[in-house]
């Protein structure tokens, strides 16, 4: 955990306890090598301590493989899915950055025959180690506009500014934005507060959520918490882990009332829990006092 972890967590249950709802907490480890068991307890702990409990949960996305199958093969009944043999050098060779974070897919596989499918297929078989295609929707002209509770209004046109997009990975895992889709609605989610850097991948969801006929979460992307540097907090940033943390400031109290301040969810940086901040939250209040959408340096 570091103070940008918190600060998303704070506002995400600031939110929804204003509000009258519940916090889900959600383990989303579809990357197995990366995810450790004791990554996820060390994370529990350390919401426990700062106080930021949750209501249902914990859900773990390692788990959930069959419900994501259920939509993958839903999409694929309806002829929406086709493999692609693109590499990532090839990707980022044949596609410009879009908003500064992502690349828009030219469908350099999507016009493939069967036969060439095949060919290319056989060649990726044949390779050491062996590989698969990924599996990627075809996305229309339609534009998906959303109005976000602090970005406002954003949209994107699907074919133009989104691309076709994965549903599954070369190595069967099934992807990040068909995942959290599922779970979703499943959990029952009706809000969604995260960075804005993921405010470009909502339109694909948004997308998944129409053509699986699932609900739509109410969305609120906020500005991130970036170093003097102007590159995002990390785990580089060893000064604002949270074990730094509590070395500089004391109390977990202490430390979520630094961030508070630190980001405009209190109005001082005295320690405070977040029952407490909970007197004064606004969101609306929040979303027009942020001098900056986009980022909030961490001091």
């Amino acid at each position: 955990m570091h103070a940008g972890n918190i600060y998303a967590a704070l506002t995400a249950w600031l939110v929804a306890k204003s509000t009258g709802g519940s916090v889900v907490l959600r383990i989303e480890d579809l990357d197995r090598e990366r995810s450790k068991p004791a990554f996820a307890d060390a994370v529990q702990r350390d919401f426990e301590q700062l106080g930021l409990t949750w209501d249902s949960g914990p859900y773990f996305q390692h788990d959930r493989d069959e419900a994501y199958c259920a939509a993958y093969e839903k999409l694929k009944g309806a002829g929406l899915v086709y493999p692609c043999f693109c590499t990532r050098a090839d990707l980022r060779s044949a596609s410009a950055p879009h908003l500064g974070e992502k690349h828009v897919y030219p469908g350099t596989c999507r016009a493939l025959g069967e036969a060439q499918r095949a060919a290319r297929a056989r060649a990726l078989a044949s390779e050491q180690p062996p590989r698969r295609p990924a599996l990627r929707l075809a996305v229309d002209a339609r534009t998906i506009a959303l109005d976000d509770a602090v970005q406002g209004a954003y949209a994107q046109k699907l074919d133009r500014d989104c691309g076709d997009f994965l549903v599954r990975r070369s190595d069967g895992a099934f992807a990040y934005q068909l995942a959290v889709v599922v779970d979703d609605a499943e959990q029952g989610i009706t809000s969604v507060v995260r960075g804005v850097d993921l405010l470009c991948s909502t339109p694909q969801q948004i997308y998944l959520q129409q053509l699986l006929d699932l609900p739509t979460p109410a969305y609120a992307h906020i500005p991130l918490l970036v170093a003097p540097d102007g590159r995002r907090l990390a785990k580089r940033n060893r000064d604002a882990a949270y074990d730094e943390l509590l070395a500089r400031f004391k109390t977990p109290a202490a430390v979520i009332g630094h961030i508070a301040g630190t980001v405009g969810l209190a109005p001082t940086t005295d320690p405070a829990t977040p029952e407490q901040l909970l007197n004064t939250f606004d969101l609306k209040a929040f979303a027009k006092a942020v001098p900056d959408k986009v980022s909030i340096v961490w001091s």
